[in-house]
């Protein structure tokens, strides 16, 4: 199977846009390559695929605006800085898909964000939100509120957790080289360009070593350390050149244009890999023999065979699904509360809108969101 072609049949994408191109290396807004990503984005709309936008650029829109010669070191000088740029960083988007009949968001996020549950599924269902009334987000880090200790770091890690987020098929990052080398070209004349390979290639990491520039904190390397993430949630990564023409256009058409780094696991199977080795239990669920035969025979796991409900977890939390011996049988995220469940639990779905005065869902677990373990 060509491997582009993976990419052509993508119809949820991220594509991120780095600091350097978004300002032309410091000196400004580029307005006309955000027009033209902008043109490039509603034609692939028209074409019935959702587009999410992570884009960098507030911190260096606004050293220019404030007319500083050099990103300074002070933390508050940076919060102060994406202030004042994220201000004409968003309303030039809002102007320049307005123009090519798109309506635009901003989203605004910190890692808090995404580390607590609740608010990671409140930005999930308002991206999804976003994305089926068919406007384009735009999304960047909070770097007005965040300090050291809780940033992403680089929007390139915050472009794989939106994809992530969101499920995204693919994730395109532009930067200003052509992709990854074998060597940094920079210092290296012989290096080979790199046009695909797996995401999970440790060979890459070493290949990608060095900084960034001085307009953003990102480099070769935590692109494919982002690569790496996203693929962990099914999602391919295409490292591409903003500079080249119609480049979103020709990496969806299937065409061999920078470097693939594709996933070597499907979604579903990423996501279930990462419930069952990367999450803390924030709780139990008792269940009984019939629930623990529909878990393994693939089915969700409803409130009428919940027996008993352990911890004080909160919807979307990771729980253990254990049978009344004591052993788990599977675990997965929750779609209700702890005080919840225990007022739903032996009670048929039908029931849950009349005792909770709401319904979310009909499943506790939705089969989707469990990672069975092998029946004995």
């Amino acid at each position: 199977m060509n491997m582009r072609t993976r990419i052509h049949k993508a119809r949820r994408l991220v594509v991120k846009v780095g600091s350097a191109l978004v300002t032309n290396n410091g000196a400004g807004l580029d307005h006309a390559a955000l027009d033209e990503w902008a043109r490039q984005i509603a034609d692939l709309r028209r074409g019935g695929r959702e587009i999410a936008l992570v884009s960098s650029g507030a911190i260096a829109a606004g050293i220019q605006r404030l007319g500083w010669k050099k990103r300074p070191g002070e933390m508050r000088l940076l919060q102060a800085a994406a202030a004042v740029g994220q201000m004409g960083l968003i309303e030039t988007y809002e102007k320049t898909f307005s123009r090519h009949g798109l309506i635009t968001a901003q989203i605004l996020l910190t890692h808090d964000d995404l580390a607590d549950r609740q608010r990671y599924l409140n930005a999930r269902s308002t991206l999804a939100a976003l994305l089926e009334l068919g406007a384009i987000p735009v999304i960047n880090e909070n770097d007005t509120v965040v300090t050291d200790e809780i940033r992403f770091g680089d929007n390139d890690t915050l472009g794989a957790l939106v994809a992530n987020l969101i499920e995204a098929d693919a994730l395109i990052i532009l930067t200003d080289q052509k992709g990854l080398y074998t060597a940094d070209p920079r210092h290296a004349p012989e290096a080979e360009l790199i046009e695909e390979g797996s995401a999970e290639d440790p060979r890459f990491e070493a290949m990608a070593g060095g900084a960034g520039s001085d307009i953003g904190k990102g480099g070769m390397l935590t692109k494919v350390l982002a690569a790496r993430r996203a693929a962990r949630g099914g999602a391919h990564t295409c490292i591409a050149s903003g500079h080249e023409p119609d480049v979103l256009l020709r990496l969806t058409r299937g065409e061999s244009v920078g470097t693939l780094l594709y996933a070597s696991s499907s979604r579903l199977a990423a996501r279930k890999q990462w419930l069952a080795n990367h999450l803390q239990l924030a709780g139990t669920l008792i269940i009984d023999a019939g629930a623990a035969k529909a878990l393994h025979e693939g089915r969700s796991l409803l409130p009428v065979g919940v027996l008993e409900a352990k911890g004080n977890f909160r919807r979307g939390e990771a729980v253990a699904c254990v049978n009344e011996a004591g052993e788990e049988i599977a675990r997965g995220l929750t779609n209700y509360g702890a005080d919840e469940c225990r007022r739903i639990l032996r009670k048929p779905s039908t029931d849950i809108e009349s005792i909770l005065g709401y319904v979310d869902t009909h499943e506790v677990i939705h089969r989707d969101n469990l990672v069975v373990r092998a029946a004995r």
